[in-house]
């Protein structure tokens, strides 16, 4: 960054816009940080235009840049777990150093005494249901015993084909044990009326062999 001569003078405005330019390596190390870009409490992280790598697909084996997301709505706003103490903590709702009257402390006694109580009988009657509890949790963890395993069982060796191959070579298999139940049914018909089947009985055969084919 060229600096002017020691002997121009130069105004605060101007000296300002002078520091607004920046190196690539200044920018980096500097703790100078925009913040409230769009109403935000802190500085924006999104990328600029060359940083993005996201992208979408537009057919034809071609990508373009994706769309930026939407600004969220609750830009401004503190999320869960942050702000400031007076929004995360329970602030006092009476006046520091403000004495309750004799009533009052009558009656604070009273509504304390009552809620000690109330919080004894909750707890007895809280331990009677811990107690079922336990015995419910109990029943369904019991250790279940495993299937024991045949050991004749012998796992069926990899095929080497592919599951569209596999399907294929099944499809096959059932087209050629449908026609043979075909051909037995066809046969029992002409033995039992000794005639070739009509346009109905070739329906009720095909339906017998459907019925074969689904046992």
């Amino acid at each position: 960054m060229a600096l002017s001569p020691p002997s121009m003078k130069i105004s605060f405005t101007e000296f300002m816009n002078l520091c607004e330019v920046y190196d690539k390596d200044v920018m980096g190390s500097s703790q100078i940080r925009k913040s409230g870009e769009g109403g935000r409490l802190y500085p924006s992280r999104k990328k600029t235009a060359p940083e993005k790598r996201r992208v979408k697909a537009i057919g034809g084996g071609k990508t373009a840049p994706a769309k930026d997301y939407k600004p969220r709505k609750d830009i401004g706003t503190q999320g869960a777990g942050r702000g400031t103490s007076s929004q995360r903590e329970q602030q006092p709702t009476q006046t520091k150093g403000v004495k309750l009257s004799a009533k009052e402390q009558q009656r604070k006694a009273y509504l304390e005494r009552k809620k000690r109580e109330s919080s004894t009988k909750d707890e007895v009657s809280g331990k009677d249901k811990s107690i079922d509890l336990k015995k419910s949790a109990d029943k369904l963890l019991a250790v279940k015993k495993k299937k024991e395993v045949n050991p004749n069982y012998k796992p069926a060796k990899a095929s080497g084909l592919t599951r569209q191959e596999r399907m294929t070579l099944h499809r096959k298999g059932e087209t050629k044990l449908r026609n043979i139940m075909k051909d037995q049914e066809m046969s029992r018909y002409k033995k039992e009326t000794g005639q070739d089947p009509d346009k109905k009985a070739k329906t009720k055969i095909l339906g017998r062999v459907h019925k074969r084919m689904s046992t």
